[in-house]
């Protein structure tokens, strides 16, 4: 094997000599050190330009045509202005509808645009001595106010530990008129309990009066341990005890109250069940029963009395400490509002005004054009072919109002469905000819398609785009690429689209502070930063295929990232398989071996 090898060698030795020398190369760029990456950066500026943004599409020159104008409103027609058969140039008024509702938008929209300039120029004023001593009243409403809601807060304390001594006056005698009528005998001769006594007589005809004999034992016991706790803690109060204190001992007494009248409730099921059980068997029932049940109904009376009154403490003691808080925070913003009174006008208030100046003025300028939507002009030069409507009729958006036929050349442009909804007469639009190089002339859309055509599951429509010149290379038939202008902005801030990032609905750029810039070496794109770019959230206004518009957030001069790129640099290497040092990068050392 070695010997073919070797035979082989010595007979193609020029072949094998380049070989050698290709695999050394191979060698030198697989196995030289390595490389470090830095990043550059493409910048861009804020600054202010025209914006155009369009719709393009593709169609076929068309020879003499007629074309339907139609209406871009709805109402009634007003007058017509023109005759079947009349000659009459681009712009002369077709028809007039009624544009009332539309005027009154232009009207409002003045009025809306005229309140906000006010607005903007009341801010901007000092603050004069009325406004400064409103402000100053407020101030000291609020102060006011939190110190009488202190006066009833502490008046709520005083009540509720009155409605405490006075529940106190009451609950002993209901503990000890509930005992006696539960655990003492009264109802029979013998030593018999009055509560065994109602449960066994009731009992040997429903057993259900054992049930009303637990509870009555058990709420009684209930009430007679949170009685005692609660007398033994309203003993150790008194009227100079803490505010927290008094609080917690007339929540306590509130709930012992209801446990003492649910125990009386009890007591009176009990023996009111014995009651209907042997009245409804004709049977004879103690007559002390019906003194029980009376005095149980008005101890009842009396406990609810008694948590009518601590109910209420606890109520207004609540209501004492909200009317607190809310004069605190009255006080907070009325201390912060003559603050901001006395510092006179804050930017952001100006900057916010402004937009809305802007927003007011959008608003007018589509009113303006809603309102030129009831006026129909010829869209070009041309004869009227036929009037569709008359004076007085009814017309919807997209009503024929006359054929004109067109003096001039047309083109016929197809759209998607998603294009189309932007287009409407009297747009102007940039046509290019495939067959005619650097010939580029102006058109205005005559018609729009109502119906679409669906093809393989795609629906287009055809627009027809009057010629507003002609020129004699221009022939039927040929390809034309139409620009059609759907909106358009002069002198407004923009900057490259591919520097607007997006997170949600919120927009924002990476915001580059001048002072971080590094230049960058001769022959390098970009530029090196010594810190970290800024996100600095924008809100945007049109933009098209090259730029958006910034309406906040950036200023003029401003620099943003549009790019971003990211190189190989080359660390210098140690002498080569083929003799001397590589400093090169790794492109210039390709381009050498080209």
């Amino acid at each position: 094997m070695f010997q073919k090898i070797l035979n082989f060698v010595k007979e193609r030795k020029k072949l094998t000599a380049v070989i050698l020398i290709a695999l050394i190369i191979a060698g030198y760029f697989i196995f030289r050190p390595g490389t470090s990456t830095e990043t550059r950066y493409v910048l861009a500026s804020v600054a202010k330009e025209t914006l155009v943004v369009s719709v393009s599409g593709t169609g076929q020159v068309s020879s003499l045509n007629q074309v339907d104008v139609k209406a871009k409103a709805s109402g009634d027609i007003l007058s017509m202005l023109v005759a079947e058969g009349q000659t009459i140039k681009s712009g002369t008024v077709l028809a007039r509808i009624n544009a009332i509702d539309a005027m009154k938008s232009v009207r409002d929209a003045q009025a809306n645009l005229e309140s906000a300039k006010l607005s903007l120029e009341k801010i901007k004023q000092p603050a004069d001595k009325l406004t400064l001593l409103q402000a100053e009243n407020n101030l000291t409403k609020a102060q006011i106010s939190k110190s009488s809601a202190e006066d009833d807060l502490r008046k709520a304390y005083e009540d509720g530990f009155n409605a405490v001594s006075n529940a106190f006056l009451d609950l002993p005698e209901l503990m000890t008129n509930t005992h006696d009528i539960l655990f003492k005998n009264t109802t029979s001769s013998t030593s018999q309990w009055n509560i065994d006594f109602y449960t066994d007589a009731a009992g040997k005809y429903e057993e259900k009066a054992f049930k009303y004999r637990i509870d009555a034992s058990q709420t009684y016991e209930n009430a007679k341990t949170s009685y005692e706790k609660s007398f033994t803690d309203y003993k150790a109060a008194n009227r100079s005890s803490s505010i927290d204190t008094i609080e917690s001992l007339i929540n306590e007494t509130y709930e012992t109250t209801k446990q003492v009248a649910e125990s009386i409730k009890s007591a009176n099921n009990l023996i009111q069940f014995y009651k209907d059980q042997l009245s409804q068997r004709l049977l004879q029932t103690v007559a002390i029963a019906d003194t029980h049940i009376a005095a149980l109904n008005a101890d009842i009376g009396t406990a609810n009395s008694r948590l009518t009154s601590l109910l209420a403490a606890k109520q207004a003691i609540q209501t004492g400490k909200e009317s607190i808080a809310s004069a605190e925070r009255s006080i907070l913003e009325s201390t912060a509002s003559l603050e901001r009174t006395k510092a006179g006008t804050d930017e952001l208030d100006i900057k916010s005004q402004e937009l809305s100046i802007r927003q007011r003025q959008n608003a007018l300028q589509d009113a303006y054009e809603n309102l030129a939507d009831y006026t129909v002009k010829a869209p070009f030069d041309g004869i009227v072919a036929n009037i569709a409507v008359i004076k007085g009729q009814n017309v919807s958006s997209g009503t024929v109002v006359a054929t004109m036929i067109a003096q001039q050349s047309i083109a016929n442009i197809s759209l998607n469905e998603v294009d189309v909804a932007k287009i409407k007469s009297a747009q102007k639009a940039t046509l290019t000819f495939d067959a005619v190089e650097d010939l580029t002339i102006t058109g205005t859309v005559g018609e729009v398609d109502t119906l679409g055509t669906v093809s393989q599951g795609v629906v287009t429509y055809n627009v027809k785009i009057v010629f507003d010149m002609q020129d004699t290379r221009i022939k039927p038939g040929m390809s034309v690429s139409a620009a059609i202008i759907i909106d358009t902005k002069a002198d407004v801030l923009a900057i490259p689209s591919g520097a607007v990032k997006s997170q949600g609905d919120t927009y924002y750029v990476e915001f580059v502070d001048s002072t971080t810039v590094q230049a960058p070496a001769t022959g390098v794109q970009g530029v090196t930063l010594s810190a970290p770019s800024q996100q600095q959230t924008v809100e945007i206004g049109i933009s098209n295929d090259t730029s958006t518009e910034i309406v906040s957030g950036l200023k003029e001069g401003d620099q943003v990232v549009s790019r971003t790129i990211t190189g190989s640099t080359t660390a210098p290497a140690a002498s080569s398989l083929l003799g001397g040092n590589r400093n090169s990068s790794t492109g210039s050392a390709m381009r050498a071996l080209r």
